[in-house]
C-alpha cells in the first residue's frame, strides 16, 4: 500500500548542497527567469535564440532574449525565432544550452558571482540526456555545481504547500507550454500528471475559434489579450466583453469586433476539460491514503493558467475537491526556486540523480 514511500528517484549520493545555492534558473516555454541569493529576482528575458538565415548551411545565433529580439524586430526576413523549450519539454539541446550559458554568463558577470552553485528546475520526466545538456551549459557558464529540481516541486514550495509533510497534497501548474499535475508527500513528488497544454495552446485555441466561428483572423498578441480580459471556465457566468480589431476573412479588410467572455470560455472549453480528465487520472493513479489527504487539505492552483477566471469554481464542481489559488500563481515556480537557495537541507532532498 505504501509503495510510493520507497519509489523516490532522488540520490543521496548527489552532491550535497551544504551551505545552499546562488543561483536559481526558471527555464520555461515562454520566458527564462534567474533568481540570486539576497537580491531576488535578477533577470526575467524571452525563452528564445535567434538564428540568422542567410546561410541554411551554417547554424549562427544572431542573439538570445530581450538582445535577440532586437536583433529580430530590425531584420524579421533575415532570422528565425527559435524556442528551445516547447510545450515543456527540451525541444532543441543546442540552442537550450547556447541560451542558458547566455543569461547565466550574464547574470554571473553583472553580479560578480565566482563559481556559483545553480539550481534549475525542469519539466517533470526529463530525460537523461536532456539533464546532462542543462548541467554541462552551466559548467560552461561558470557554474561549480548544478542542482535539478522538478517544476512542480519548485511550484509547490512557491504556493506554500509544505512538501516535507507526510500528508499527500495536490499542485496543479498551468505554465506556458504545459500543464502538470502533481501529487507530492514527504519531499517526493509520487505521481505526475504531464499535460502538454498551457497558455499557448490556449492562445491557439483562440485563434481557431475566432476564425471558425467568427470568420476573422487575430495576432498570437491579440490572443493573449483576450485570454488575460476575457478567459473563464464558466462560459455564461458574469459575461463581458472587449473590441479588438481583426481581418475579415472574406474581404481581406480590417475591421471592429466585440468579442465576449462567453465566446472566449467556448473557445477553452475543451481545454479545460482536458484538465479536468487529468486530475481524475491523477488521483486514480494515487494511493488511497493521499487521496483522501487531498480531499482534506484540497487542490493547488499555481501558473499563468490560474488566473482563469471561474477555473478554481469550475474543478470544485466536477471533482468535488477543494481548490485554492495560490498567492501570485504566476510566480510560484520561481519563488519556489528563490526559497530553496536558503534551504540546502530541503534541496539536498529533492535534487534529481544526474
Amino acid at each position: 500500500m505504501f509503495k510510493w514511500l520507497f519509489n523516490s528517484d532522488k540520490s543521496n549520493t548527489n552532491t550535497k548542497s551544504k551551505f545552499g545555492a546562488d543561483i536559481y534558473v526558471d527555464l520555461g516555454t515562454a520566458n527564462t527567469l534567474i533568481s540570486a541569493r539576497g537580491k531576488g529576482l535578477v533577470l526575467n528575458e524571452p525563452s528564445e535564440v535567434m538564428i540568422s538565415d542567410i546561410d541554411p548551411k551554417k547554424r549562427k545565433v544572431l542573439g538570445v532574449g530581450i538582445e535577440g529580439r532586437a536583433i529580430y524586430d530590425k531584420n524579421p526576413g533575415y532570422v528565425t525565432i527559435v524556442k528551445p523549450v516547447k510545450d515543456g519539454v527540451i525541444a532543441d539541446f543546442e540552442a537550450t544550452g547556447f541560451m542558458l550559458k547566455h543569461f547565466l554568463s550574464k547574470v554571473i558577470t553583472n553580479l560578480s558571482f565566482s563559481r556559483p552553485k545553480v539550481i534549475v528546475s525542469l519539466p517533470y520526466g526529463v530525460t537523461d540526456v536532456e539533464k546532462k545538456a542543462v548541467v554541462q551549459a552551466c559548467r560552461s557558464a561558470g557554474a561549480s555545481r548544478t542542482y535539478l529540481i522538478d517544476e512542480p516541486m519548485a511550484a509547490a514550495i512557491g504556493a506554500g504547500i509544505n512538501v516535507r509533510a507526510a500528508q499527500g497534497q495536490m499542485i496543479i501548474d498551468i505554465g506556458g507550454g504545459s500543464t502538470e499535475i502533481a501529487i507530492i508527500a514527504l519531499s517526493n513528488i509520487v505521481y505526475c500528471e504531464p499535460l502538454r497544454l498551457g497558455g499557448h495552446k490556449f492562445d491557439e485555441a483562440i485563434i481557431r475559434y475566432l476564425k471558425e466561428i467568427k470568420k476573422i483572423v487575430i495576432t498570437e498578441a491579440q490572443a493573449e489579450i483576450l485570454k488575460v480580459q476575457l478567459s473563464t471556465a464558466m462560459p455564461k457566468k458574469n459575461i463581458h466583453s472587449m473590441e479588438i480589431e481583426a481581418r475579415d476573412i472574406e474581404t481581406g479588410f480590417h475591421k471592429k469586433v466585440t468579442i465576449s467572455s462567453e465566446e472566449i470560455g467556448i473557445a477553452l472549453s475543451d481545454s479545460i476539460q482536458l484538465i479536468v480528465h487529468g486530475v481524475l487520472n491523477a488521483i486514480e493513479n494515487t494511493p488511497p491514503e493521499l487521496v483522501s489527504d487531498i480531499i482534506d487539505s484540497g487542490i493547488t492552483l499555481a501558473g499563468g493558467g490560474a488566473l482563469i477566471k471561474e477555473l478554481s469554481a469550475k474543478l470544485e464542481t466536477e471533482i468535488r475537491i477543494p481548490v485554492r489559488i495560490a498567492a501570485d500563481p504566476l510566480t510560484a515556480i520561481a519563488r519556489g526556486g528563490e526559497m530553496l537557495l536558503s534551504d540546502p537541507d530541503l534541496l539536498d532532498t529533492i535534487q534529481l540523480e544526474v
